[in-house]
Parts: structure tokens; sequence; C-alpha cells
């Protein structure tokens, strides 16, 4: 079944719009004038798509595996956007990471709803309970995961080794964990010097996370179909960097940091003790993107400082219009509607064409890419995500 489900991606990998979707977003990335690129991840919304009962295979590794293919014929058979499908099947490392030494206590948790935490970290001018976060990769249990899936699917498409070790490295996400999101406003107000600490802990941190993957020779490249940032591919021909020898450096690579849990953060207290311990890591990386829900008009003097900028995240609480004149023609204007168009009780086309048309009108002359995202629901209605794309790709056509 597993190697039905891969032939079948194999084919639709081979079909020549995949090509043509690969050069819009090489063409988009480098910030030449295309039509608006269009991407939607139902993220949750796959349990509603491809539900359990479903799957046929039985095994943990294998009903993943199936997962994964069935979500790829999706997209390319039924959904339909400017996602590339291509003729590979990555497995990833076997590896465990330790925490920073505290770690919070979850309450309340259920399935995939609301919860809160008691967070760990009581005396923020104490911190010698912390240490940085260790990697510890099981190279023989890898070496088995990517044998067995050379064995079932090499010969129907190529089985490669690509871990990604990270997805933000925004920092704030660690900080409200160890502290708690409202301590953390009236600790920068009450004890600055403490959270300045902090936060260098944390920054500090994260690079020796990046000095080990690179030194051990852990890092891949995602310069060809990879999410980058919050939304958006990393289709370019600018990287890897000059001096790339096959050993992936992180200036070879998209970097991206977001901060989204202080949101109601002034901007120049967010410069003050977030961006500052950020950029130090953007640094690293030869291109960058930024931002994910939070709304970045407020800040946008801010994080316009961020080294080798390209991928800006608009979020659906921004202001579209103010974003569009920052951004103009010098950043990709990631456009992230409010995923709730796809959850409420009725699918209401017609609004949903009208808000993308306005914020579409609003970007012309961007580089403008609309990316569903978030969706913890999509009403049970898989045809919903096929709609949202026929619209909006209806949508992006007529503005161009």
């Amino acid at each position: 079944m597993l190697r039905r489900l891969a032939s079948r991606v194999a084919e639709l990998a081979a079909r020549p719009i995949e090509e043509e979707k690969k050069q819009l977003w090489y063409r988009h990335n480098a910030l030449e004038h295309t039509r608006p690129v269009v991407f939607c991840d139902p993220e949750n919304g796959w349990n509603e798509i491809i539900t359990g009962d479903q799957l046929e295979c039985s095994g943990e590794v294998a009903r993943g595996w199936e997962m994964r293919l069935r979500k790829e014929i999706f997209w390319a058979e039924s959904m339909g956007d400017d996602r590339v499908t291509l003729p590979y099947f990555s497995i990833g490392h076997v590896y465990q990471q330790s925490g920073w030494g505290m770690e919070p206590t979850i309450v309340d948790a259920g399935p995939g709803g609301a919860y809160r935490w008691d967070a760990p970290l009581e005396n923020l001018d104490d911190l010698s309970g912390l240490h940085h976060p260790t990697i510890t990769v099981d190279y023989p249990a890898t070496q088995r995961r990517l044998e067995l899936a050379e064995s079932t699917l090499g010969d129907l498409l190529s089985v490669r080794l690509k871990t990604s070790w990270w997805w933000s490295m925004g920092l704030t996400r660690d900080l409200i964990s160890l502290r708690g999101p409202q301590q953390i406003m009236f600790d920068m107000v009450d004890n600055p010097q403490a959270i300045h600490r902090l936060m260098a802990f944390l920054r500090d941190g994260y690079l020796a996370k990046l000095d080990f993957l690179e030194r051990e020779g852990l890092l891949f490249l995602n310069n060809g179909g990879d999410y980058v940032g919050s939304g958006g591919f990393g289709w370019t021909t600018e990287l890897p960097r000059q001096g790339f020898a096959g050993r992936v450096r992180c200036c070879d690579m998209w970097g991206f940091c977001e901060s989204q849990e202080t949101a109601s953060v002034s901007p120049a207290m967010f410069e003050e003790f977030v961006f500052q311990y950020q950029t130090p890591i953007l640094e690293r990386f030869g291109l960058n993107c930024y931002g994910c829900c939070e709304p970045l008009d407020k800040r946008w003097r801010v994080v316009e400082k961020a080294p080798r900028l390209r991928r800006v995240s608009v979020s659906a609480w921004a202001d579209v219009g103010d974003m569009a004149q920052k951004l103009g023609d010098r950043f990709i204007f990631s456009w992230k509607p409010n995923p709730s168009d796809l959850a409420l009780g009725t699918f209401d086309e017609e609004r949903i064409r009208a808000g993308l048309r306005r914020t579409m009108e609003a970007a012309r002359g961007c580089p403008l890419e609309v990316i569903m995202k978030d969706n913890h629901t999509i009403g049970n209605d898989p045809q919903r995500v096929v709609r949202w794309v026929r619209i909006a790709l209806d949508e992006a056509e007529r503005v161009a």
C-alpha cells in the first residue's frame, strides 16, 4: 500500500506543472514581479481530511509515512495550490534534545485544546538551575530507519536523510515557558537587568546549538521545496553562499525569528528585551524571515534592521495597507489570512473572495504570497481547503 501511494506521488511529481511552480517560487523569492503565490497548509485540519480510520497501516512509523504520502497526493490532486510536489522521501535523524534544565508543569491540557502551565523559574536572579540544551543523535537507529525507507520506497522515490532541527529561533517561547507570559511583562519593568541576563543566556544557548550542528555536519540546505519561516518555500539561487563545498553552514540557509509572545510589548521594549538578542542569531544565516502571528506594523522600524531580511510575515492582525507601503518591492509580503475563514459554521465564499481581493489590491506591487495556515479545524469539510485555494488562485490571476 505504501508503495502504491509512493508510485502515485512520483507520477504527480513528474508533471510539467511542478517545474512551472518551482520557477514561480524562484522568481518570487528573488523579488521579481509575479502573480501572488498561494499556499495552504490545513495543519490540524489534515486530521479532518485524512482521518485515522482511512489509514491502512498499523505500525506507528508506517502510519506516519502513510499520512505523509496521502497528504502529498491530496495537495497535488485536490488542493492544487502552488506547493511543488517533489519525488523525494525524507527521513530525519533519530535524536533526543535536552531542555534548559527546568521544565514547566502543564496543567489541564486536553487534546488539541487550551492549557496553562506553572513556570519553573521562580527566582529570576538565580539562573544556576539552567543549562544550555544538548542534542544526542542515535546514529544506528537513524541508519536503520533510513535503510527501511530505502528498501520500502527507494526505487520509487529518492530517499534522503534530511532533518529540520528547529522551526523558529525567536527565544521568547522559551522565555515564557520558563517564566510565564504575564510575569515577563512585570519583569521588564521591575527587574530589567535580570531579563537581560536570561535573554543573553537563551541567545547563547541557541548559538551553541548552531555551532554544534554546523561542526557535526548535521545541517541541511533549505533552498528548495523547504518550508521556511512562517510560510512560503525556500526556492532560491542565492543560497548556498560563496565558498560552499558540500558541508552546510548556517550562512547557506534561510533563518527565522519571531516573537508572537510579546505582541503586547511596546516597540521600544521589544527592541531592548527581544530583538537585540535575536540579531546575533539572524546574523548567522544567508537570508532571513521574520514574524508569524504577531502584527509587525507597529514594530517595523525595529524589524527592518534584521540582517539580510527577505520574507516578512503580515498577520491577520496587521494593517495590511500600512505594511504594503513599508515593505514595497523590497521584501516578500507573506500574508496570513485569518484561519477562521475555514473554521466557521458556514463557508462564506463571497466574504472570503472579497477579503482576498482587498488585500491583494492593497499589496499590489509587493512580492505577495498568500499563506493559509494555523487551522485548528476546517469544519470537518475537506472541500473548504479546495474551494479556498481555487478562490485565492482566481483572485491572484485577476490582480496579476
